[in-house]
């Protein structure tokens, strides 16, 4: 892939997920379950890599040393934007990094600072995301599902696309 399609492509996962504040973080724990939980996107690179911060004294930074292979889900059921990405998370233990990145709501988080030593990142380097866009009304949704029920077909669900990072 070229750099200007990497970089579009990166540009496109980006709008999708921009207005979206919470990922679910789906791991694999230490017995082979998938556990998904609630995290903020710090920032989405230019090579398309998301950025969390974690503790060093969670469950999610244990899990990724065995199983590095994660999902993220972002959804805005308002506006029907639903966006999974799949890739591998890697520990990140950079204090420049973590006090480059830092800001106020991660503060509430963690109330002790950047330097504190159990503040962690969170990289997950993006191998494919798939999105789903209707781009219409609930009201539009609302006929569309109506009118397939009635025709026995299948409603339009808008535009849906694989993007390859």
């Amino acid at each position: 892939m070229s750099a200007y399609d990497h970089s579009s492509q990166v540009a496109e996962l980006k709008s999708k997920i921009k207005s979206i504040r919470f990922a679910m973080f789906t791991t694999i724990d230490e017995h082979g379950h998938l556990i998904s939980r609630p995290m903020t996107n710090q920032e989405t690179d230019a090579q398309g890599n998301l950025w969390f911060y974690t503790s060093t004294e969670t469950d999610l930074w244990e899990n990724i040393v065995a199983h590095p292979e994660v999902n993220l889900s972002f959804s805005e059921p308002a506006d029907h934007v639903y966006v999974s990405i799949s890739g591998r998370a890697e520990r990140v233990v950079e204090r420049d990094k973590i006090k480059a990145m830092w800001n106020s709501a991660v503060q509430a988080w963690y109330p002790h600072g950047p330097d504190d030593p159990h503040v962690v990142l969170i990289k997950v380097v993006s191998d494919t995301a798939e999105y789903w866009d209707s781009n219409a009304s609930s009201m539009v949704q609302l006929f569309k599902m109506a009118k397939a029920v009635l025709t026995g077909t299948t409603p339009d669900e808008g535009e849906h696309a694989r993007i390859n990072l």
